[in-house]
């Protein structure tokens, strides 16, 4: 009777299961991405925001667009610290479930399907970032960014920002047999978008060739949608809609890729 009922718990939720389990597995480790998670965002504000801010606030007292420098920077690195911790979660521990501890090969062994795993694995990675996103909104009203009210609605459009990483990175690590890929997209990808996608000066301040690509890419989206809804700069309805439809595009595909090679790694 108990095998029947954890049996049918399994089919009614399968999902959850695979997000108990990285529960339970970071309720182990959580100290291990203590600095990276927490502490080193707050850090990173702090030097760009009250220690270059101050310089850039000296030499332009009008602010990056009539705003102080760390109420600019700040939803914006939101942003950007979401989704290097949602590339992070999509890399290196996909390659553990699927090829160095096989813990997904031992779900799918169970009533779990590959798209079980995959959703599982984007409900963990949810939870993840917006805990990392709470902790550094709070930080951002702290260092007094911006108001209680503007952190808490800008939070969603951080957490989505990070989604639209995470969902085609699974998607790409489910493909690779080793890790050694993972350092060129960090290197190559992470990094540069971070640097270049608006998260520290507008890309107007870019060259003209490089600043369409800019609108190529999730992270430029979402630092606009997130600063915009902070600052309440975001006045154009369209612009809006478009920054948020990129930002769901990215997280569609890359969910259904990830049910393609979780399957095609799972499924033999």
């Amino acid at each position: 009777m108990t095998g029947a009922v954890a049996t049918r718990r399994v089919t009614r939720w399968p999902a959850i299961r695979v997000f108990e389990h990285h529960a339970l597995v970071y309720r182990r480790t959580w100290r291990g991405s203590l600095f990276t998670s927490f502490l080193n965002p707050v850090l990173f504000l702090a030097a760009m925001g009250l220690g270059l801010g101050t310089l850039v606030d000296a030499n332009n007292p009008q602010g990056v667009g009539g705003t102080a420098y760390l109420t600019f920077l700040a939803p914006g690195l939101l942003a950007a610290t979401v989704m290097q911790t949602a590339a992070f979660e999509s890399t290196y521990p996909i390659m553990a479930g699927l090829q160095w501890m096989k813990t997904y090969d031992a779900m799918v062994t169970t009533p779990l399907s590959p798209r079980s795993v995959v959703f599982g694995q984007l409900f963990w990675v949810t939870t993840r970032i917006t805990l990392v996103a709470t902790v550094f909104s709070t930080v951002m009203v702290i260092f007094g960014a911006t108001t209680p009210v503007a952190a808490l609605v800008a939070l969603p459009f951080a957490v989505l920002t990070g989604l639209a990483f995470a969902a085609p990175i699974q998607a790409f690590a489910a493909t690779q047999r080793t890790d050694n890929k993972f350092n060129a997209l960090f290197r190559f990808g992470i990094t540069p978008l971070f640097i270049f996608s608006g998260t520290f000066f507008p890309i107007s301040q870019l060259p003209e060739l490089i600043q369409p690509v800019a609108w190529l890419t999730p992270l430029f989206h979402g630092v606009s949608l997130t600063r915009g809804v902070a600052l309440g700069t975001l006045v154009e309805p369209l612009l809006a809609v478009l920054h948020l439809a990129v930002l769901v595009g990215f997280v569609l595909v890359g969910t259904l890729a990830s049910f393609v090679t979780f399957r095609r790694k799972l499924i033999k």
